[in-house]
Formats: structure tokens, sequence, C-alpha cells
């Protein structure tokens, strides 16, 4: 695959992931997957995109995971350790809901990563915006991956030129990634 593209490829890395890998993954120059909620590292409870290696992709989360607002409202205690621990606001109690703010923060401490790619899923993006995002975020998850009938499920409730019109918006969007002194968005 590697000799028959000019493609970078970026392997699925997650889990349970035999010691040789990593190595192979480098040797081959193949981009690491770096999911926030789900670390490679078992004895850290979140990744911090801070720490991810330039040959890699970071991301809040999956196609197969809850959407930002989702997860943030599953385990009150987990959330309000994220939010202190990595958000680092100590000592604030995290709000109910993942507030528009709150994913804010999320997407930019992604966007700031040395990793060479910060990709979102939009619902994780649209979550920054009241008027933009689904009103109920268990709606948005696309797989669930115990569940057999509920994969590729999601449909984006905005039509792309309505979501192309949303122009404060695409204008904070573009903000943030040129903030962040990345340079290409796809």
């Amino acid at each position: 695959m590697r000799y028959a593209t000019d493609m970078l490829i970026c392997g699925e890395d997650l889990g349970m992931v035999p010691a040789s890998v990593p190595g192979v993954m480098r040797e081959l120059g193949m981009l690491g997957l770096n999911i926030q909620r789900m670390p490679s590292d078992s004895k850290v409870e979140f990744g911090n995109p801070a720490h991810a290696p330039y040959l890699s992709v970071v991301s809040p989360g999956s196609h197969d995971m809850s959407t930002l607002r989702g997860w943030w409202e599953e385990d009150r205690d987990l959330t309000q350790r994220f939010f202190e621990d990595l958000l680092g606001h100590r000592g604030e109690i995290a709000p109910q809901y993942c507030e528009p703010w709150v994913a804010r923060e999320i997407v930019v401490q992604h966007l700031h990563s040395p990793a060479m790619w910060a990709i979102f899923p939009i619902q994780d993006l649209l979550a920054m915006d009241t008027n933009l995002r689904r009103e109920n975020p268990h709606d948005e998850q696309i797989n669930v991956p115990s569940n057999p009938q509920h994969f590729w499920k999601y449909r984006l409730h905005l039509n792309l030129e309505e979501l192309a019109s949303q122009a404060s918006f695409t204008q904070e969007v573009h903000e943030l990634v040129d903030g962040s002194k990345r340079t290409e968005v796809y």
C-alpha cells in the first residue's frame, strides 16, 4: 500500500496493540492515531494532544464513540476529572452539559497539538454553536459497536448549502485554524 500511493497512511493503533506495532509503524512512516478519550498509554486516563508526536493524527473521538456532547453526559465524575486535568479548570465544577465554550476549548487543544493532523467529527465542531448542533447529543453518534442495529445510522441534520451559509460559524472555525498556525483546512 505504501508504494502504491503518495498519500500518507494512518494506522488505527487503538486498543490492545502488540508491542511490535509502534516500531513497525515508525519504520514504515505510518501516522499513529491519538484519540483523546482512548489513550494508548494505559497509565493515563486521557490522552493529551499536546504530547502527541508529529507523525500522528489527533482527534477528540472516532466514529465508534459518542460525540463530545454525548460523552460529557455519560459519567459525571469522569467529566469532572477531564475538565480539571485536561482543560485546566482546577477547583471549578464542570458544566452539566458540554457547552459551546467547552467544545471550543477541546477543539483548540487539538488544533494546537504538535501532531501533523488534527481531525474532528463534524458533530464535535458543530458542538461549538448552539444554533447548529442537534438538540439531543445522543442523536449524534455514528456507530454504537455493541449494537448491531446501530451502524452508520447518523445523517447530518443540515444540508451542505445550509452549513456553508453559516458565515459566523465558518469564520470561527477559520480563525481557530488560523490561530493554531495550521495552514490547510480540508
